[in-house]
């Protein structure tokens, strides 16, 4: 061989092997899998109730940053998922509400409108896939419950794709709030029972259809030459508490515990509370909930049954996603995130819903397993508008945007960090809340004026005395805090109360 033609061909071998040692050696962007789910407390194995059967997603715990003190910005579905889209803290009354993605997103011009996460990642290469209830609306597109689907996405400029199986419902909003028959609460104008354990299989009920989608597009995203962030909704535990009967096999009722308190709080009232009106329009239940007394033991054991056995029935579905990504090769290569968009009381201080600056409607799941990385548990407190930078930086991105929240890396890397903030903020009721590892202060903007709470959890886990009157030093400490948390949201008293 000519000693040139040699000389060309070892180099460019060489040049080849080094290319491959540099590829091997370059970590791929990884995967995301974003699993929400609604209504979803920190009531699971992996938080210490052991009476709970939720093995898949107490498994995915085990491997996981699992924050124990993961608090949301707003009590309230759609405003909680536009706060975590957007990484803001709310500015407008629009911002507190249910249509906040649509008022604010959907309804804008791109050049008005906040960024995304989604937007964000997608404009980095990421191919984003919707399924199921990510925004407010349950297919991701907007129209009311009576009408059929519109062709107006909630997120525009978010996803490659938005999917959704409505099933023998026909369309999101009916599976919804759908029972195993084909019906739904919507048509049937509320004359249905908060509940139904049917004699059905997981595809009985919309999650089973959601997660045998996913199921089917990770084995396609496995072909696809690009990362992918995979954004899963899953609407129960929400209301109608609807499972297969199976899943309500998992317990005796007898053995469910009820509410640790369930009784207005001392020094507090009715105004910082909630009358339960959405578990009440589901006019075929047995009882009705209210604020002047307790529902009776047995009814209140059978809605927490209906509750655990949704809770139940969706840790199946997560576990069947779950059990996809390894059968495709694809989890050692894909971070999994499961969040909850908020809490919910099941009795507690009276209570049957969300729509309170308590710790039951504001504490929510909160779980990040990242390849290779060990699982940990996390005392500090994080918000959800924290969840923004964090996804940036693991994705390896830039934060090149005005966010309110702090990327939790450095907590799922020292769970001790002593430069975590350490607090969260809330909003609602007329309400601005500061929760910090021990304590939550609420000030309430009322027509009477000002009321203030506040609640020690060391010694008063359950919320169960304001002691604001009488720890005035601490009000007034922890108000300077709460002061950097008011952006504006409520200026004036209301018209009326």
């Amino acid at each position: 061989m000519n000693p040139f033609k040699l000389l060309l061909t070892i180099a460019c071998l060489c040049a080849s092997t080094a290319f491959a040692r540099q590829s091997a050696e370059t970590p791929k962007q990884p995967n995301i899998l974003f699993i929400a789910i609604d209504d979803l407390r920190p009531e699971l194995g992996a938080y210490g109730a052991d009476y709970v059967h939720s093995p898949n997603l107490d498994r995915l715990a085990a491997q996981s940053s699992l924050f124990k003190n993961h608090f949301v910005t707003v009590p309230t579905c759609g405003a909680s998922r536009y706060n975590l889209l957007v990484g803001k803290l709310p500015k407008s009354t629009v911002e507190i509400g249910n249509m906040a993605a649509v008022q604010m997103i959907s309804q804008k011009e791109k050049a008005e409108r906040p960024e995304t996460f989604l937007e964000k990642l997608r404009g980095s290469g990421y191919y984003t896939v919707g399924i199921g209830k990510i925004s407010h609306h349950p297919d991701g597109y907007v129209y009311d419950y009576l009408e059929p689907k519109s062709d107006q996405i909630e997120l525009p400029d978010s996803w490659d794709e938005m999917l959704f199986d409505a099933g023998k419902w026909g369309t999101a909003h009916h599976a919804f709030f759908g029972y195993a028959d084909g019906s739904n609460r919507n048509t049937l104008k509320g004359q249905v029972k908060p509940y139904e354990a049917a004699d059905v299989g997981d595809e009985g009920y919309a999650d089973g259809l959601t997660a045998n989608l996913a199921v089917e597009k990770l084995k396609e995203l496995k072909g696809k030459n690009q990362p992918f962030f995979l954004g899963l909704g899953f609407f129960k535990p929400h209301l109608p508490f609807t499972a297969p009967k199976k899943y309500w096999d998992l317990y005796e009722e007898e053995a469910i515990p009820l509410a640790p308190f369930s009784e207005i709080p001392e020094n507090s009232s009715k105004a910082s509370l909630l009358a339960s009106g959405e578990f009440n329009q589901y006019a075929l239940g047995e009882e009705k909930a209210s604020l002047d007394a307790a529902m009776s033991e047995e009814y209140s054991r059978k809605i927490r049954h209906a509750y655990l056995a949704a809770v139940s029935y969706v840790d199946a579905q997560v576990g069947k996603v779950l059990d996809e990504l390894e059968r495709q090769g694809l989890a050692e290569n894909t971070i999994v995130i499961v969040w909850g968009d908020h809490g919910w009381h099941l009795g507690d201080q009276l209570v049957w819903g969300k729509h309170t600056l308590f710790d039951r409607a504001l504490q929510s799941v909160l779980m990040v397993r990242r390849p290779g990385k060990p699982g940990n548990q996390i005392e500090q407190v994080v918000s959800t508008t924290d969840i923004f930078p964090t996804l940036l930086e693991l994705a390896g991105m830039p934060r090149d945007l005005a966010l309110d929240g702090e990327s939790m890396l450095v907590l799922m890397d020292s769970p001790d960090s002593a430069t975590w903030r350490d607090y969260a903020y809330s909003y609602y009721n007329r309400g601005i809340s500061v929760r910090t590892s021990r304590y939550r202060l609420t000030e309430y903007f009322r027509k009477e004026g000002k009321v203030m709470e506040l609640y020690d959890f060391e010694v008063d886990p359950f919320q169960t005395k304001n002691i604001a009157a009488e720890n005035p030093e601490k009000v007034e400490e922890l108000l300077k805090l709460l002061e950097k948390g008011d952006t504006g949201l409520y200026q004036k008293p209301p018209a009326d109360n």
